[in-house]
């Protein structure tokens, strides 16, 4: 119900989505203007005894005008209020029955009632008021001019103008509560859905941080102790290692600087030595403890450990889901090591035997004894899924997630082994 777009007015319900609803006001005004028209200069001329010419324009000049009021009705009513009250003024020159309404007949009220509501649905309410009052302005100042005494029901053409007014205001401003509600869940979810991303990225540098410190620290280390354990290094070869030393403690401390910029003072957890696969069985028994059983397969297999950690993560998360969303739901967490199948080309796999190994990760629930209180998160306020494609996509692993007929949830994780594919 927005009165204008990019400078050009529109319509009123143009943003409706279904298209008979954005006919509606065309129809409407349409059918008023066919049937008002005929209808007024009729009764204003065999029933007021009104000029046939005068009569016709101010039919015209009352009824057309509401084909515009769909686009423009703050001008449509600028003409139609003019020609009502001339039209009011031209019948005191005229000698017409004491029962006959005046100074607005019938015909004038059901358009002005019309015009009124469409007013309401598209104007502010500071000009509805002004619209009001100028309507019960010109409804009093004519009635000191009445023929034939005036009385309540002179004052029709003010009340229920006011009450179409009122209507058309309070649908419009409905409908704008509704329309900003949506745009503000939309925001509110599209935040909700960055910053989850964003806190999951930076757990993971922090995480990730600590696997490759671990590394640079015992390139330090052995750098540094180079000279003492092996006695006959040539000088060059010492001075080399001396710089190899300086420069993996130089890059520690700028990976430490960064690092601060990422942790909050309530991160000391964060400190402790990451998890890998060999920890993923106490989650499991921790699970286990909650209720609801819980079958491992475990792999003994030897991955990086930015996969052990990414592992961990997504059975963590996918636990805590079982755990939220399907209490007592049978559950089966399996690891396993595979490789593509043979291309049938008899290509040798790269040295040390891991070319194209991927870790799989795998966690299915069944569906819960008694129905969960709430539909499953895909998104919500903590990590859930979002977090974990996150984790996956910077290993370069894939995820496959989502329900199952039966009423479980499955989720697939296959995170690859070899260095040339972590990236």
């Amino acid at each position: 119900m927005t009165p204008v777009e990019e400078g050009r007015p529109r319509a009123l319900l143009a943003g409706a989505s279904r298209r008979w609803v954005r006919m509606l006001p065309w129809a409407v005004a349409f059918v008023l203007c066919v049937v008002l028209l005929p209808t007024t200069i009729v009764v204003l001329t065999a029933d007021y005894g009104l000029n046939g010419g005068v009569a016709s324009a101010l039919a015209v000049a009352q009824s057309a005008p509401l084909l515009l009021a769909v686009v423009r009705p703050l001008h449509a009513w600028y003409v139609v209020f003019a020609a009502d009250v001339a039209g009011a003024l031209a019948l005191l020159g005229v000698d017409f029955e004491q029962r006959l309404l005046w100074p607005f007949p019938p015909m004038e009220l059901v358009g002005y009632v019309a015009l009124c509501l469409a007013l309401g649905l598209r104007e502010r309410r500071r000009t509805l008021v002004l619209v009001w009052l100028a309507t019960a302005g010109a409804n009093v100042g004519l009635g000191f001019a009445a023929p034939h005494g005036s009385g309540a029901k002179e004052l029709l053409f003010t009340i229920l103008g006011g009450v179409a007014l009122l209507l058309g205001g309070v649908l419009r401003e409905r409908s704008e509560v509704q329309r900003r509600l949506v745009e503000q869940e939309t925001i509110s979810e599209a935040e909700r859905g960055r910053r989850t991303l964003l806190e999951e990225r930076a757990r993971i540098a922090r995480e990730l941080h600590d696997v490759v410190a671990h590394h640079m620290s015992v390139i330090t280390v052995q750098a540094d102790t180079a000279e003492y354990r092996l006695a006959t290094l040539p000088p060059d070869v010492r001075e080399e290692f001396t710089s190899i030393a300086a420069t993996a403690r130089e890059s520690l401390g700028e990976m430490r600087r960064l690092l601060g910029v990422l942790r909050n003072e309530e991160a000391h957890g964060e400190l402790a030595p990451q998890p890998g696969l060999a920890q993923i069985g106490q989650l499991v028994e921790a699970t286990a403890r909650t209720g609801g059983p819980v079958d491992f397969t475990p792999c003994d297999a030897e991955v990086p450990e930015a996969v052990g950690l990414s592992a961990y993560r997504i059975v963590q998360e996918a636990l805590a889901n079982v755990v939220r969303h399907a209490p007592g739901a049978a559950t089966h967490v399996s690891l396993s090591v595979s490789r593509p199948a043979d291309d049938g080309q008899g290509g040798e796999q790269p040295a040390g035997g891991r070319g194209g190994e991927r870790l799989t990760v795998l966690v299915v629930n069944d569906p819960p004894p008694e129905p969960p209180a709430g539909p499953l998160e895909v998104g919500g306020t903590g990590h859930g899924l979002v977090g974990m494609r996150e984790r996956v996509r910077l290993v370069g692993g894939t995820l496959d997630a989502g329900p199952l007929p039966d009423g479980g949830f499955r989720i697939a994780a296959q995170l690859p082994l070899t260095e040339e594919d972590l990236t």
